[in-house]
């Protein structure tokens, strides 16, 4: 397979935001969608209103999430969009919980955990969707960039129940106390992202995707108690290509000469996080493959 442009810029403003959007050399038209992580209330890593707003303006975009399967400020759509506008997100564009009104089940074609994904029901009005991530580490799946973003963060609040569990319960209340193997929730939702991106490419939609690595601690922005960043802003990373961009992340850390890093690279590895990168390339999602283009230069 062809190597996959993965474009760079250290530069992490809004400016910037826009011009690696732009370097990607795809125009997302339409109804756009941004899905983004809200944050859970007390989190602090999440993607900040003021940095993505202009970009999201200038897409015209509504700002896409959907409830979470565990109990906390997110998991009912008047309490989600209520955090939402705490933390500015109503202040920039549209927010749409897409599972407010139910959810819509899209085949896994490809894999061994799920026979399908539940993703919200509004994700099928949208033409145009950006994956915008921010990368940080997360106590379950290890790391959260994009391919998280579009698997557990398109899900439904039942289909976050149905990945959580490797495909064993759609119920919130019972998916934690299923048991399961590590490997096969990491592979589980790399087989969740892969269904995203084969619906949209049946239905002839387009995606983008971009992954900001700044405030990176090595807890999720879905954590009320949120860790402070063990590690040095790196940049904003863009591409095509969900599993080059993911890649490319993880290779900076590991790549990394800051001190914190090895805090990151632990809580990756404790969970075998990097494990759905290979298992996403095999599914045909993407390649680990890419080349590095530094936008600055």
């Amino acid at each position: 397979m062809e190597k996959a442009k993965v474009y760079f810029t250290k530069n992490i403003t809004s400016e910037s935001l826009i011009k690696i959007y732009e370097a990607l050399g795809v125009k997302l038209e339409g109804k756009v969608g941004v899905k983004v992580s809200t944050g859970e209330a007390g989190s602090k890593g999440y993607l900040k209103a003021n940095l993505i707003g202009p970009l999201v303006e200038k897409l015209n975009g509504t700002i896409l999430e959907c409830n979470t399967a565990y109990p906390g400020e997110r998991n009912t759509a008047s309490d989600h969009m209520k955090v939402a506008e705490s933390h500015g997100f109503t202040t920039i564009a549209n927010v749409d919980i897409m599972d407010a009104d139910g959810e819509i089940k899209i085949p896994v074609h490809k894999g061994k955990h799920l026979e399908y994904d539940l993703v919200g029901e509004h994700f099928k009005d949208y033409d145009s969707i950006l994956n915008l991530a921010h990368f940080k580490g997360h106590a379950m799946g290890g790391f959260g960039g994009v391919l998280k973003n579009q698997s557990i963060g398109i899900a439904s609040r039942n289909g976050k129940a149905y990945i959580h569990s490797c495909g064993q319960t759609e119920d919130p209340n019972k998916c934690w106390g299923v048991k399961y193997e590590q490997k096969d929730f990491i592979e589980s939702m790399a087989e969740a992202a892969t269904a995203v991106a084969d619906y949209i490419k049946e239905n002839n939609k387009t995606i983008l995707y971009i992954d900001v690595m700044n405030a990176m601690s090595v807890d999720c922005d879905c954590d009320s108690n949120q860790g402070d960043p063990v590690m040095a802003d790196i940049g904003i990373l863009a591409s095509c290509d969900p599993v080059a961009l993911d890649q490319a992340c993880i290779d900076l850390v590991w790549n990394s000469t800051d001190p914190g890093a090895h805090l990151l690279k632990e809580r990756v590895d404790r969970q075998e996080g990097r494990h759905i990168l290979p298992y996403a390339e095999s599914l045909e999602l993407g390649t680990r493959e890419y080349e590095l283009i530094d936008i600055d230069e």
